[in-house]
């Protein structure tokens, strides 16, 4: 059943990626719904930003406006495990149909919502069709390629979700400037209705016989997933922004969230059919990617949240030209991931990704090296270098892990592995936040304030006196350095799973393993 990696599948296997019900599958027109399908959720994830103060001014509700960001990223990650194990019970089609109806669903809902919790609400059922767009369309990626093609077809969703998330500020703000902030959500329904239709016309699945087609789903363990997830989250994207630390609030939210996990790991264990099966860590392959994709997450909170910060209140760039220092990522990303095979053919997924984190963990280590204030192009070129190490890590992992399960256990491993690069991005968010603002209080003292209180005043130029405002820039740069070191451990952290958990060559199945 199983070969060496990068080892060509068999014939049979090339022709049941292609065929399907015995009827030629027409790629074209899935892979533009799935592009389309990518887009939607990465769009949502970013768009609302430069539209929150019309948002505000419209609906009220300042106090909860974050929750527009949180809720939708929230149950976005607790319910891709949850998609991937029903894609396997009842097939991947019927998930995303019901994935694109309940975003558009939300979105309409979005567009025509009376105040800020309304807004919320709406924005949290937007959050349950992304996860089924997110997980679903990964795993249909790996169904339609064989495994000497996923990493084409996996560069472009990567590219397209790169690209969709760094333009959503941008787009909300043009259509919030010249329409009004209800079209950034009625603009999907043109596009996610295409989408829809697309895959409703030409997805075609094989024919599934046997034990999986009469498979009972966990109902029990998937609502036990989803409040754990949202409780544990929760109080990871809160903690230190809506309530101190050691707050009551994040007191009792961390220990009802340990008693959900609790909880959950004893119903999936006596559960015939597992939302979260164990074979998911029993596995090294897939333990392996799991902790090294969590660590991916944590440390591209570095780049992603704390760049444009440094580039604007360090460097003194505008919003566009920060956000451009951070964009060059994605310029790199998809080459270097579609170029992966390359590599990974001739050394094994697992070396490849070792070799792409370590040039990752280098570009972090040296950022802290950077002359102050220096020049924009430096930190540019870094996240040029950084985005390549990253396309070279990121992508064999993923088709790697793709490649060592058949048809009815690829939606529940994809799913993991996204699963945990997403609690990673919390985690990171909430740990690199309290670094930088730790550093900042040691700096300033207490009356310092946190990141986005200091680059605000350095926005504003009458704010401070030039020895005031020298002072705050170095803090926020030094604060900033912090966190790249942090992001650095992190890469070494993804290493050493790798060296230590993964095998040595990834269990690549050679047979269509009776899909």
């Amino acid at each position: 059943m199983g070969t060496e990696e990068g080892a060509p599948r068999t014939p049979d296997a090339d022709r049941t990626a292609a065929t399907t019900a015995g009827r030629p599958l027409r790629r074209g027109p899935v892979v533009a719904a799935m592009m389309l399908s990518v887009a939607l959720a990465a769009l949502d994830g970013t768009v609302i930003a430069t539209a929150v103060p019309q948002i505000v001014g419209d609906l009220g509700g300042f106090s909860l406006f974050s929750w527009l960001f949180s809720g939708y990223l929230l149950t976005v990650t607790v319910t891709i495990p949850v998609y991937g194990r029903l894609s396997d019970t009842y097939g991947r089609k019927p998930v995303l149909i019901t994935g694109i109806v309940l975003f558009l669903i939300g979105s309409l809902l979005c567009a025509a919502a009376w105040d800020m919790a309304s807004l919320i609400a709406f924005r949290v059922l937007q959050g349950l069709g992304g996860g089924a767009l997110q997980g679903t369309v990964q795993t249909i990626a790996g169904d339609l390629y064989p495994l000497k093609d996923r990493p084409r077809i996996q560069a472009r969703l990567s590219g397209v979700w790169a690209a969709s998330a760094v333009a959503g500020p941008a787009v909300g703000g043009l259509l919030t400037t010249y329409a009004d902030w209800r079209w950034i959500f009625l603009v999907n329904l043109p596009v996610g209705g295409l989408a829809l239709w697309l895959v409703a016309r030409y997805l075609v699945e094989p024919r599934r016989t046997g034990p999986q087609g009469r498979a009972r789903v966990d109902w029990p363990g998937a609502l036990l997933v989803f409040a754990a997830g949202a409780v544990v989250l929760t109080a990871l994207v809160q903690g230190g922004v809506a309530w101190p630390w050691l707050s009551a609030p994040s007191l009792g939210l961390l220990g009802a969230g340990a008693l959900l996990v609790a909880l959950t790991v004893l119903v999936e264990r006596r559960a015939a059919e597992p939302i979260v099966p164990g074979w998911v860590w029993r596995r090294r392959t897939i333990a392996a990617v799991n902790l090294a994709l969590g660590a991916l997450g944590l440390l591209m909170v570095a780049p992603s949240v704390f760049l444009p910060t440094y580039a604007q209140a360090v460097l003194g760039l505008g919003p566009v030209a920060a956000g451009f220092v951070l964009s060059v990522m994605i310029l790199s990303w998809p080459v270097s991931a579609s170029l992966s095979h390359h590599v990974y053919r001739r050394v094994g997924f697992r070396q490849s990704a070792v070799i792409g984190m370590s040039l990752a963990m280098l570009a972090l280590l040296v950022f802290p090296f950077l002359p102050y204030p220096g020049e924009p192009w430096q930190p540019a070129l870094l996240m040029l270098l950084l985005g390549a190490a990253l396309g070279l890590f990121q992508l064999p992992l993923i088709v790697g892990v793709q490649s060592t399960v058949g048809w009815s256990e690829r939606g529940t491993a994809t799913g993991s592995v996204l699963f945990c690069r997403q609690i990673g991005q919390s985690v990171g968010a909430a740990l690199f936040g309290a670094v930088a603002n730790a550093v900042l209080t040691s700096r300033l003292g207490p009356s310092g304030g946190d990141l986005d209180t200091a680059a605000r005043a350095l926005d504003d130029p009458g704010a401070l006196s030039p020895a005031a405002s020298e002072t705050l820039r170095r803090a926020v740069d030094t604060a900033v350095e912090y966190v790249y070191l942090g992001a650095a451990a992190a890469a070494g952290l993804a290493v050493l799973a790798l060296l230590l958990v993964a095998p040595r060559r990834f269990p690549v199945l050679t047979e269509p393993d009776g899909d």
